[in-house]
């Protein structure tokens, strides 16, 4: 648990962000130490002299080679809170730092209460994801349990469960037997845990194998 105001590091090259992100911490902790880095070397200098704090980093932006520079300084600072915030991440990064310890991920196009959030648990020591990341995760471990559980036959068809494809015409469609269709659609529903068209649609979705967009077409 750290300080109710630990010393704040930005990591950022916008000068917008930098001015935001201040303003931010000081209206929040009201008497907060804030230093502003343009680069890795100054980054380093400053956690060396300060040994933990909160590190808010654009890792898009900043003086860093690649998702490894990043975890060599986070295994170097064991104690120090990382804040992500950034307008992009790719879905594989997120996936590798959201499994390490003391690393939060927050949108820089997220609203203000969201921020806010994410400030207050890295004083707090705590790791904060914002709901975009939250359900990226959680749609990509949902689609690997399906990926794990279905045959590729039986993921077409969920797909087309998803799509509001009658019985008959999931059949017109593969080509195929009214009672093959009904068969895939049982086992579906038996090996996903769910027991109507609705909730298997549910899962799908979630799971992204579906669009929204596609789902209200």
């Amino acid at each position: 648990m750290m300080a109710s105001s630990p010393t704040f590091i930005i990591a950022d090259n916008q000068d917008i962000t930098r001015a935001g992100l201040r303003a931010y911490i000081t209206r929040i902790f009201k008497v907060s130490h804030v230093v502003e880095v343009a680069c890795k070397r100054d980054l380093i200098t400053e956690l060396d002299k300060c040994g933990d704090g909160v590190v808010i980093i654009d890792y898009t932006l900043f003086d860093l080679r690649g998702i490894e520079d990043f975890l060599i300084l986070h295994r170097r600072f064991p104690t120090v809170v990382w804040l992500m915030f950034s307008t992009e991440l790719s879905e594989d990064f997120i996936r590798r730092v959201s499994a390490e310890d003391n690393v939060g991920v927050v949108l820089k196009d997220n609203s203000g209460e969201e921020i806010r959030s994410a400030l207050l648990c890295a004083a707090a020591g705590e790791r904060f994801l914002c709901h975009q990341v939250s359900n990226m995760l959680l749609t990509a471990r949902e689609r690997n349990d399906v990926e794990n559980v279905l045959t590729p036959t039986e993921i077409e068809i969920l797909k087309l469960i998803a799509k509001g494809l009658s019985v008959k015409e999931m059949a017109l469609e593969r080509v195929s037997s009214v009672h093959t269709v009904i068969t895939h659609k049982k086992n579906i529903f038996r090996k996903l845990g769910v027991n109507n068209v609705y909730e298997a649609t549910k899962y799908a979705l979630r799971a992204g194998l579906v669009e929204m967009l596609e789902y209200y077409i």
